[in-house]
C-alpha cells in the first residue's frame, strides 16, 4: 500500500561519517509515527530530509506520490510538510493573533504579491479558532515574545496548523517544558485532526508511547527496529540497546 509519505534507501554522509544509511520509512494518511534513538542516531537528519533542508546523497523521498527530493522546504511546505523545530520559532513583537495570520497567508494568497483586504480577513477568521484549539484565545492579543515557553510551542504549533499541511514534523517538542507543559502539549497532539499525520522525535518515551501508533528506532544511522508501541516496549532487542547504554 503506497504511502502519504515514502523515504527510500536514504543515505546522508558527512565525510566518512554516515549519519544516515540506507534507511526506508513508509507513513500514511492520519499516521502517528515516532523516531527514537540516541543522539547521533540520525534522527534529526532524517527530519531535515524530509523536510528538504538536507539532501541525502542516495535514496528517495516521494510525498503523495510525487518524488520532492529537487524541493526545498518552503516548496514543501506548499505541498503540505510542515516541520516545528526544538525551539520554538515565532515573531517576538507580534501578537500571537498576528503570528498565526502571517503564516496562513502563503496558504490563503498563494503567491500573489500583493494581499487583499478580502484575503487578509479570511487569514484572520483562521486564526481565531486555531488559537482557541491551542488553549491561546486568553493571550491572543499579546507580543508572542512575552508568551511562556509552553505557549510558544502551542502558537508554533498552530501556525504550523494555520499551513494546512498533511504532515507535521515534530523535532523535540518537548525540549525546555515543565511537567504541567508536557502534558498539556500531549493534550493538544493527541487532539490533532487525523487528517494531519504525525513524524515525531523525541527523547521523552513516556510521550513517544502516548502519541504514536508506531515506531521507528534508529541506531547509527540504521535501522534497528520498527513496530507498535508494544512491540517497541517488549523488543528485546530495543531492550538490550538501552540496557548497552547505546539507545
Amino acid at each position: 500500500m503506497t504511502g502519504l509519505l515514502e523515504a527510500q534507501d536514504v543515505s546522508v554522509r558527512y565525510g566518512s561519517l554516515a549519519a544516515l544509511d540506507g534507511v526506508d520509512l513508509r507513513i500514511h494518511d492520519g499516521q502517528r509515527h515516532a523516531l527514537i534513538g540516541p543522539n547521533g542516531a540520525g534522527k534529526t537528519t532524517l527530519l531535515n530530509v524530509i523536510g528538504g533542508s538536507t539532501r541525502p546523497h542516495r535514496g528517495t523521498v516521494r510525498f503523495d506520490g510525487r518524488d520532492v527530493g529537487r524541493l526545498g522546504p518552503a516548496a514543501r511546505a506548499r505541498r503540505g510538510i510542515n516541520r516545528i523545530h526544538q525551539r520554538p520559532a515565532v515573531f517576538p513583537t507580534l501578537t500571537a493573533t498576528e503570528n498565526v495570520v502571517v503564516a496562513a497567508l502563503p496558504r490563503v494568497v498563494g503567491r500573489r504579491r500583493w494581499w487583499p483586504g478580502g484575503r487578509r480577513r479570511a487569514a484572520q477568521r483562521l486564526a481565531g479558532p486555531l488559537l482557541d484549539q491551542m488553549g491561546l484565545t486568553a493571550v491572543a492579543a499579546v507580543p508572542a515574545g512575552h508568551l511562556a515557553h509552553g505557549q510558544r510551542r502551542q502558537l508554533e504549533i498552530a501556525m504550523a496548523l494555520a499551513g494546512r499541511p498533511r504532515l507535521l514534523l515534530l523535532d523535540e517538542p518537548a525540549a525546555g517544558l515543565s511537567a504541567i507543559e508536557v502534558g498539556r502539549l500531549v493534550e493538544l497532539l493527541q487532539a490533532l485532526p487525523r487528517a494531519v499525520a504525525v513524524l515525531l522525535v523525541e527523547h521523552r518515551l513516556d510521550l513517544v508511547y502516548a502519541l504514536s501508533d508506531t515506531v521507528t528506532v534508529l541506531r547509527d544511522g540504521q535501522t534497528l527496529a520498527a513496530g507498535t508501541p508494544d512491540e517497541i516496549r517488549t523488543s528485546p532487542l530495543v531492550r538490550q540497546a538501552y540496557a548497552d547504554g547505546v539507545a
